[in-house]
């Protein structure tokens, strides 16, 4: 059950993530014809691609951390003997989830302590620049739990995307 809220979680950011690519284009485009075509550059477009670039890209590592698309710490464990190859997947991913615990911890607290002041383009909290990393954090530690559970049942996680 909790693999399957994890997949759906990370087809949902997949998808969060083709919706925040395409808004990007669309604010990028509009921000080109208003400094090319219209002689006016729109402000808040600049500011509203940069956050969902944020956006995009922490939704993107968390998934990336699921479906073991990150860098590949276990790359030479290949060559390991089966015992050492299984503690080592244990502490890459216990690591994993305590990077994730970290950055959800203190870019939450990053948010909050920016809360109070605004964007001076969008007119909103600077507070919602650090939520991203927050979320991702978040979610790279439930995605983690999920890889040691199944490293526990002798399983591979399958990919959010197959």
């Amino acid at each position: 059950m909790y693999t399957r809220i994890c997949r759906k979680l990370a087809r949902g950011c997949m998808w969060l993530g083709i919706a925040g690519i395409v808004g990007l284009i669309c604010a990028v485009t509009w921000q080109v014809f208003g400094r090319y075509v219209l002689n006016s550059t729109p402000t808040w477009a600049e500011s509203l691609a940069l956050l969902l670039v944020l956006y995009v890209t922490m939704l993107g590592v968390a998934v990336g951390v699921r479906d073991s698309g990150h860098i590949g710490l276990e790359s030479f464990l290949v060559l390991a003997p089966e015992g050492l190859r299984l503690k080592m997947e244990y502490l890459i991913h216990a690591l994993i989830l305590l990077f994730g615990a970290a950055m959800a911890y203190n870019c939450a607290f990053l948010a909050q302590s920016v809360w109070s002041y605004r964007l001076p383009t969008l007119w909103i909290s600077e507070g919602w620049k650090y939520v991203p990393a927050a979320i991702a954090g978040v979610l790279i530690v439930m995605f983690s739990i999920e890889h040691l559970i199944a490293l526990a049942q002798g399983r591979e996680v399958e990919p959010a995307w197959s």
